[in-house]
């Protein structure tokens, strides 16, 4: 008989059930209990249904699953935290692997260093590693998984003092396309290890990180928000202080709304160091005025990991578009401010994120993550509750990134959004590193297995 019939695959009920006793875990066909949750993901813009859901309890679990999906020619997609832009984390048809029960987070503070599990989020990451006084460079919204973020590269507010997510890893335990689990670090397949670290979910599921740490408590941080209308003034102050920096001062700008709907431009900000010495770093920002809303103080590093979650929350729909921009011009600051006047939804906004710092100081070929050269990143945040409000929320996001074309280099793979085509993906990497990662997809996912990810397709 027959089971999980969809477009394209149908499953035996008994290869369904010899799975079941192979997983430790669960496996969801699409009239269980579970799988409406399982698929459910943070952009509610996304609404796929998979064939069948493995949630593993373990790496042997990991192992089944991906062994299952070749014997029954099925693609994989991989949810980790679920929170990528584009969906990546489910698909229609094929097999979804739920990592959400793999959370565990070991730390080993005399090496400092940590083993998190590939299901792991960034609030379960940070929240052990805090309680020994260490941290590493991790995404700024608690419920956004490590493995998404890292290897796609990984910003965060500790960029500038220690590189990207993915220049602290050590190693990672992957599984590849044929059910193998490899090590990947420099002393174990480099190749592979090299690619991991920006080249995005292409080569397997890893189901072991393990992050190198640094001493991190206390930090000066928080927001500060004005009135929109000052917004070509911040963004100058903005760009007037970062430009000669500190690595320790983590800052990003916004235009976006205050919880009420009142457009505000804001900063975010994340001193690692000495207070006092943050507040001679910050000084402009103070002198910039009274804030209508927010403060800076020291908290600890926590504080600053979840102090836009209620900002991001699940169910809202997302689209978003992104650049690497060359610099921050007087044109292209009016572009953005101007584009900001005509947004289409209280709950959009404009990002930028100042990189340089440490990030800069990695050698452009140590990683597949590209274009560190670059000191700004980009973000446009088109975001909307009532999908029928997609058609103008979508024409503004793709507005903005137009306008913004003249001033860009490139892509960050973790913003790539929905229906974006292959050509930005290859945008990410430029055509060296492209090509290098077109080599490793042909030697550990030549079946394009792994295909539910900022893709890669294989040559051969």
């Amino acid at each position: 008989m027959a089971v999980s019939t969809s477009a394209r695959f149908s499953l035996s009920s008994d290869s369904v059930e010899a799975l079941r006793r192979q997983i430790s875990g669960s496996v969801l066909l699409n009239n269980e209990d579970g799988y409406d949750a399982a698929r459910t993901i943070w952009n509610a813009m996304i609404d796929r249904s998979p064939t069948l859901i493995v949630q593993p309890a373990s790496t042997a679990d990991v192992v089944a699953a991906v062994r299952f999906a070749a014997e029954q020619d099925l693609p994989i997609a991989v949810r980790g935290g679920g929170h990528n832009v584009a969906g990546l984390a489910i698909c229609d048809d094929g097999l979804m692997i739920d990592l959400s029960r793999m959370r565990r987070v070991d730390v080993d503070p005399e090496r400092k260093t940590a083993r998190a599990q590939g299901g792991a989020t960034w609030g379960d990451f940070d929240a052990a590693t805090a309680a020994h006084g260490l941290a590493t460079t991790g995404g700024a919204i608690s419920t956004t998984g490590i493995g998404g973020l890292t290897l796609g590269g990984g910003l965060g507010n500790l960029m500038r003092s220690y590189g990207l997510a993915c220049d602290n890893l050590l190693s990672c335990e992957v599984v590849t396309a044929n059910g193998d689990v490899v090590t990947a670090s420099t002393a174990e397949n480099p190749d592979l290890f090299w690619g991991l670290r920006g080249g995005g979910g292409n080569f397997g599921v890893v189901t072991m990180f393990e992050y190198r740490l640094h001493p991190v408590s206390q930090v000066l941080g928080g927001l500060l928000m004005f009135p929109k209308e000052r917004a070509r003034d911040l963004i100058r102050t903005y760009r007037q202080v970062t430009a000669s920096a500190p690595d320790a001062l983590g800052a990003a700008f916004t235009v976006t709304h205050a919880p009420d709907g009142t457009p505000v431009c804001a900063l975010a900000i994340c001193y690692n160091g000495p207070i006092d010495e943050g507040e001679r770093a910050i000084k402009p920002f103070r002198d910039f005025g009274t804030p209508i809303a927010g403060a800076v103080g020291p908290v600890p590093y926590t504080a600053t990991q979840t102090m836009v979650d209620e900002a991001f929350p699940p169910g809202l729909q997302n689209y978003w578009r992104s650049h690497f921009l060359t610099d921050l011009t007087e044109e292209g600051m009016d572009i953005l401010i101007d584009q900001f006047s005509r947004v289409s939804s209280p709950l959009a906004g404009i990002l930028i994120e100042d990189l340089g710092g440490a990030v800069a100081r990695v050698s452009p070929d140590a990683t597949a993550f590209n274009f560190r050269d670059y000191t700004y990143n980009l973000a446009i945040l088109g975001r909307w509750a009532d999908p029928s409000q997609a058609d103008a929320g979508i024409a503004w996001t793709r507005g903005v990134h137009e306008a913004m074309q003249p001033f860009a280099a490139g892509v960050y793979v973790n913003y790539l959004s929905v229906g974006e085509q292959a050509d930005r993906v290859r945008a990410a990497y430029g055509e060296e590193k492209y090509a290098r990662l077109v080599e490793l997809k042909n030697r550990y996912d030549p079946t394009n297995r792994f295909c539910f990810n900022q893709n890669i397709a294989p040559s051969a």
